[in-house]
Formats: structure tokens, sequence, C-alpha cells
């Protein structure tokens, strides 16, 4: 599994769980079909668990840069995932802003409808040029 396939696992954990599952060991390697030692699987559980443990903030962030009448409950909960790994990743600070933007425009295409690409790229580009992640989370 490279990083791509990483980050499409953490978002299926993450929309798992919050339709009421628990992104747990039986998930992963039953329905994901991810052994424990997959290449890139620690780098999965550290998105799912970036994403779940800052939750709260996250959505706050991707919240303050939505247009004027947006709520996150307008979002799907794909899109909101994707923004959320996206977010994360750009706090944490080890890809190029860039390369975690363009990563989070395929997930969307690939899981989403590939009309949200755009807003996902206006949102995160917002995000990366405010520098309000300098500081991480």
């Amino acid at each position: 599994m490279n990083r791509s396939e990483a980050r499409a696992a953490a978002l299926k954990l993450i929309y798992e769980r919050r339709m009421g599952g628990s992104g747990g060991t039986d998930t992963r390697e039953g329905l994901l079909e991810i052994p424990p030692k997959e290449g890139n699987a620690d780098y999965m559980e550290k998105l799912f668990e970036g994403v779940c443990d800052n939750e709260a903030k996250i959505d706050e962030i991707i919240s303050s840069f939505l247009r004027s009448g947006w709520k996150l409950e307008r979002l799907s909960q794909i899109d909101l995932i994707v923004l959320e790994i996206a977010v994360y990743e750009l706090a944490v600070g080890e890809l190029p802003g860039a390369v975690v933007i363009n990563e989070a425009i395929e997930l969307a295409g690939k899981y989403s409808n590939p009309d949200i690409c755009p807003f996902i790229n206006g949102i995160l580009a917002s995000i990366l040029r405010s520098e309000r992640l300098k500081d991480g989370l």
C-alpha cells in the first residue's frame, strides 16, 4: 500500500466510524483487507487517529474558511473527511502543501463527485495561504 492508498483507507475507516462502526481491527483486516504490517499501514493509522483525535479543532478550521452561509453540515461526509485528512496533513507538515492538496483532490475525485474538486482545492489553498496551521493543531 502506498501513501495514496493509505489515505483512501483512512477515509474509509473514518467514514465507517462515523456511520456507527469502530474503525477497528475487524474493519481493517476484514473489510479493507489490510494486514497489520502492510506497507504504510502506520500512515493510515496516523491519519485515522489524527483526524479522530483532533476532529473538533480541524472542523473549526474548515468551518472558518467556508463562505458565508455555508456550514459543515452542508458538506457530504466524504467531502468533509477528505478536507479533514488534508487539514491534518497540512498541520503535521510532513509533506509540501501542494502535494497534500493534490492528494485531497485525487481522493475527492475518486470517492465523491468530481465537481467538488475545485471547492476542495479552494478551501485547502486558502487554509495553506493563511498560515493558520504553521504551529500545528
